[in-house]
């Protein structure tokens, strides 16, 4: 992966954009500055580059345009096969305020984990908050999950390149970090009781859901939050995980809302969601450790089918920033969690 760094052409325009749109109101220094006008910075901290570039070998890659409207699109990753595989529709991380589907990182950890687990990945390129603030994350998750029905439906020739290798029936959701909360509550909206959105999108069926570091927080703080010590390279701190919750939920929301705390709902409400298995990939260094773990046990006494693995020695996000000595291997151990839980 290519080293990030931020652009140092940024800063000059940074003085200029104070002069034209009003200081600065928030910032997560190298990610987003938001303008008192409501002008929004993203810097190019990681590079975007086309779905040919620095493929797994064997696999292939393109992009789609699912909805013109909302600008909402889809890179899809095909590795080489025969017959049907596993679908993973996958959300890209960044506190729902920074991220894409191009990002080189993600470009390269979803071709890698399409040949490794050998499934076809469709990696959403959703709309950001501030500017779409929660839940138009959630909305264009669903969204895409009624595009791929209605190709399918269609028999689309369009699409018949990568839709002939899906075993449609064999669906998971997937994402890290912001992209986790997306994944769960894409599923929660498709289980939940009276609802009949579980079945709106045959013949696709969610068969799981796979939850990476899920980004989750609430009023109180767990001990991970407040004592994990997080060295210079860690990609979430508390104010930087504070900072993106103000950015993204609601104007007037805190951080007990459910979109952000799934645990300040009652417990019979979490029985009724009708969730597929549930696989948790947690990371021992990393702040949000408490509360994932709190979270695996609230569904397994919920009596959802939890499984939890921990990943030891790396904090958050390590499978794409590589920021760690351990990144590599525990990267590699996660891609064949990940392959075993989606071929159960």
């Amino acid at each position: 992966m290519a080293t990030i760094s931020l652009d140092p052409r940024f800063n000059l325009q940074v003085s200029k954009n104070q002069q034209q749109h009003g200081g600065v109101v928030e910032e997560i220094e190298g990610l987003i500055r938001v303008y008192m006008d409501g002008h929004v910075e993203r810097p190019s901290i990681v590079p975007i580059v086309p779905c040919t570039m620095s493929l797994e070998r064997g696999v292939t890659a393109n992009d789609v345009v699912i909805d013109k409207c909302t600008s909402l699109w889809a890179r899809i990753y095909v590795p080489s096969c025969f017959g049907k595989l596993p679908f993973l529709v996958y959300f890209h991380g960044g506190g729902f305020c920074v991220g894409s589907a191009a990002w080189s990182c993600y470009n390269e950890f979803l071709s890698n984990l399409a040949s490794k687990a050998n499934c076809v990945i469709i990696s959403v390129n959703y709309r950001l908050a501030p500017e779409n603030r929660l839940p138009a994350a959630y909305e264009d998750g669903f969204n895409t999950l009624m595009w791929v029905k209605q190709q399918a439906l269609n028999g689309s020739t369009e699409h018949r390149w990568w839709l002939r290798h899906c075993n449609l029936t064999s669906m998971f959701l997937a994402g890290d970090s912001a992209g986790a909360n997306i994944a769960y509550n894409v599923a929660t909206r498709l289980g939940s009781s009276g609802t009949s959105d579980f079945t709106i999108i045959r013949p696709l069926y969610l068969k799981g859901t796979i939850l990476i570091q899920p980004f989750f927080g609430g009023e109180a703080r767990t001990w991970s939050e407040k004592y994990t010590n997080q060295p210079a390279n860690s990609a979430l701190s508390l104010l930087v995980s504070d900072t993106y919750w103000h950015l993204s939920l609601p104007i007037g929301s805190n951080r007990d809302n459910p979109w952000c705390n799934p645990l300040a709902s009652s417990m019979a409400k979490l029985r009724d969601f009708r969730l597929p298995n549930i696989m948790v990939c947690v990371s021992e260094t990393d702040i949000l450790k408490d509360r994932n773990l709190e979270f695996c046990t609230a569904l397994t006494n919920a009596g959802k089918r939890v499984e939890t693995v921990m990943y030891k020695g790396v904090g958050h996000a390590f499978q794409i920033l590589h920021n760690s000595q351990l990144s590599q291997p525990r990267t590699q151990e996660m891609m064949s969690h990940i392959k075993a839980f989606i071929n159960e």
